[in-house]
Order: structure tokens, then sequence, then C-alpha cells
């Protein structure tokens, strides 16, 4: 068994500092206010951020929206056609080129928007008040540019 106390370089001694760790706990903490309002709705967490990407374009290809709602692209494929048979969302073949295919938020995927935003706005003022908006714009900045630096030092 290997002493508690030694540090082989690239594991950190305590989780607690772990930038991996206190992040996914940082995740957890703030979905947890989220997640009651998603399924009151009856959506997830990836459906709602799928809608909320596609609510900011008129239109965008699969492998765009998988990256922009941080979603894996299997997981998409199946999110895509539970979205589509909810009639939330469209999908479409681009006419300039006919072998893309473009998705689209539909009139009732805006509703449903419409609809669940404002309970969701609740919970993120909630927070903002409890964490303040001077520290939560830098946390925000902050987090914006490690994931740069991190995209651009591979």
């Amino acid at each position: 068994m290997k002493n508690s106390s030694s540090n082989d370089g690239f594991l950190p001694l305590d989780t607690g500092r772990s930038l991996p760790m206190t992040l996914l706990r940082a995740r957890e903490a703030v979905m947890e206010r989220f997640r009651p309002v998603l399924f009151s709705h009856n959506i997830t967490e990836q459906q709602w951020r799928v809608l909320r990407v596609l609510a900011e374009v008129d239109a965008m290809e699969a492998s765009q929206l998988a990256v922009r709602a941080c979603v894996l692209a299997p997981s998409l494929t199946r999110i895509i056609k539970t979205l589509e048979a909810a009639e939330l969302i469209t999908s479409s073949k681009d006419k300039d080129d006919g072998r893309r295919t473009l998705l689209a938020i539909a009139k009732k995927g805006h509703e449903l928007i419409a609809q669940v935003s404002p309970e969701c706005c609740e919970h993120y003022a909630k927070i903002e008040a409890a964490f303040g908006h001077d520290e939560m714009e830098r946390l925000l900045d902050t987090l914006d540019e490690l994931q740069k630096l991190l995209k651009n030092c591979r």
C-alpha cells in the first residue's frame, strides 16, 4: 500500500484541491438547483443545453451543436430524435450543400424555453446574490480564460 503522504508528481494529495474534482463538485452544486426545474418540465440537462444553444442561432450542424452544447455525438443523435419527436426542434437539408443537415429550434422549443427560463433565472439570481455579482463575473471570466488557454496548448 502506498504511503498516503507520498506524491508521485502526478496525483494531488488532496482531492479537495484537485481542479477536475473541484469543477465537478461545483457543477453538481449548481445543477442540483436546476435539475428539479428541468425534471418538472420533462426535459434532461442535455436536452436543455441543446435547446438553449439552438435558440441562439438560426440553424446549426449537429457537429457544431455537439461542441457548443457539450454533448457527445452519439448522445446528440439520440437527443435529436427525442427533441424532433416532441416537435421541439427541426432538421432540414442545407440549401447550399444538400449533404449537410441543419438543426433549428421549433416554435414549440421556443415556447418551452420561455416557460422554463423564468424558473431557471430565479435560481441563477439566488446563486449570484449569494456569491456576489462581481465574483460571478470574475469566475466566469476566469473559467473562459482557462478554456481558451487549454484549447491553445494541446
